[in-house]
């Protein structure tokens, strides 16, 4: 009996051995899997791969090096642009990429080499990367001054487009924070073919008379999102281009600038619409126009602008502050083809735009006459000449307009 109560007993005391061993082993193994996700981690500074901070010496083999790895990596990757100054040529960036998400950390400068002979395309090109971040104080530099005098497009309908300075294509839920993008050589934020993007706090900025430099320039993108941004540059501070829905810019400061615009639309065959677009919240300073809708006169196959709001605007000094055009022509260069009938405009809402005029056009509708603008509705629309005598006035054709709270001269019912 004494026997059996000992085997019993040594019988127990293996099964809490054993079990403490195993949950030891797991425990271990556990310790084993979280290190090998930390691992998987990765951080690539620049400087560490060879590049000098000096704006002199290429560093486009490191910045791309940089890239290459991080996105072949797993888990979240970050690539660090330190403090100091970094020429490159021209940047491709191509995913899809293995890990979570891609930050790229700016904390110096870029410098755009002004070689042309360098770039197919653009400078900085994105493409295919989801969870892309782009958040930091440096700047993206296009040094677009030296080369601005070579911009035909002034001249030419089909001129050669010079390389815009950051593009993201078909890239979904991406942010880009706290960084400036100077002087582009053309565009300086161009998103094509992307859901998700976000643009918080970032200033963009070049001179007013620079040419075709679009602050953020948007086409074929949905969910796009542009907050407390600050944008002068020396064409459309925004332009929110065919294929665009779901938008909303809340906060941002324009001027100089050409101002806030949906279009051109019509330019080229089988466009596609534009839709729930919300401007709220801004300020315009000194802009050549305001909030405006502009199409070519000679457009080129059908499309509908529709359900598109403007709220909560601040006017300060700002040329024609609303406009819609479908008679748009930019340096009188358009074809004899095509026709602006093309384009519908409709269920357009203009509320609360207020304060100064620096022509004394302060709305100007011009519509199509075999397509008149639709279900447009002015509401607390106050905007006084800077000018003699502070009056202000519309110009209207074809336009549907409902308006309330608005001065009589102001107004268009037509």
């Amino acid at each position: 009996m004494a026997f059996k109560n000992v085997a019993i007993r040594v019988f127990f005391l293996l099964l809490v051995v054993s079990a403490a061993y195993a949950k030891d082993k797991e425990e271990k193994k556990d310790e084993k899997k979280e290190g090998a996700a930390s691992e998987a981690d990765g951080t690539y500074d620049i400087t560490k791969l060879g590049a000098k901070p000096d704006g002199k010496t290429d560093c486009t083999k490191e910045v791309e090096e940089a890239w290459a790895s991080a996105c072949g990596g797993t888990g979240k990757q970050t690539i660090v642009i330190p403090k100091g100054d970094f020429l490159t040529g021209p940047l491709n960036f191509t995913g899809p990429c293995k890990g979570d998400s891609v930050t790229i950390k700016l904390d110096g400068n870029l410098l755009g080499s002004n070689d042309l002979a360098k770039y197919k395309a653009n400078w900085i090109e994105i493409m295919r990367v989801k969870n892309l971040v782009i958040t930091g104080k440096g700047t993206l530099d296009g040094q677009g001054k030296a080369v601005w005098t070579k911009n035909s497009c002034a001249k030419s309908y089909d001129c050669k487009i010079l390389p815009n300075s950051l593009v993201l294509d078909f890239c979904d839920d991406a942010l880009i924070e706290g960084i400036t993008i100077l002087n582009s050589k053309f565009f300086h934020l161009n998103i094509y073919e992307c859901k998700g993007v976000t643009v918080k706090d970032v200033t963009v900025t070049a001179p007013g008379d620079s040419p075709n430099t679009d602050g953020i320039h948007m086409g074929d993108s949905s969910k796009v999102t542009i907050v407390d941004t600050k944008i002068g540059v020396g064409d459309d501070c925004i332009s929110i281009g065919p294929g665009s829905k779901e938008v909303n810019i809340s906060g941002v400061t324009c001027g100089p600038g050409h101002g806030i615009s949906v279009g051109s639309l019509g330019r080229y065959k089988d466009e596609k619409d534009v839709t729930d677009i919300t401007v709220k919240n801004c300020v315009l300073k000194g802009s050549t126009n305001g909030v405006r809708i502009k199409s070519y006169e000679d457009a080129k196959s059908p499309l509908v602008a529709s359900k598109l709001t403007y709220e909560n605007i601040q006017m300060d000094d700002v040329g024609y502050p609303i406009i819609i055009d479908q008679k748009y022509c930019p340096n009188k260069i358009c074809t004899s083809k095509g026709d602006s009938a093309k384009v519908t405009v409709k269920d357009v809402t203009f509320k609360n735009i207020t304060g100064t005029s620096s022509t004394p056009e302060a709305v100007s509708l011009l519509c199509s006459d075999k397509k008149p603008c639709e279900g447009v509705t002015m509401n607390d629309v106050k905007l006084e000449y800077t000018g003699k005598n502070n009056k202000t006035m519309a110009v209207c054709t074809n336009a549907k307009v409902t308006a309330k709270g608005v001065d009589k001269a102001n107004t268009c019912d037509a």
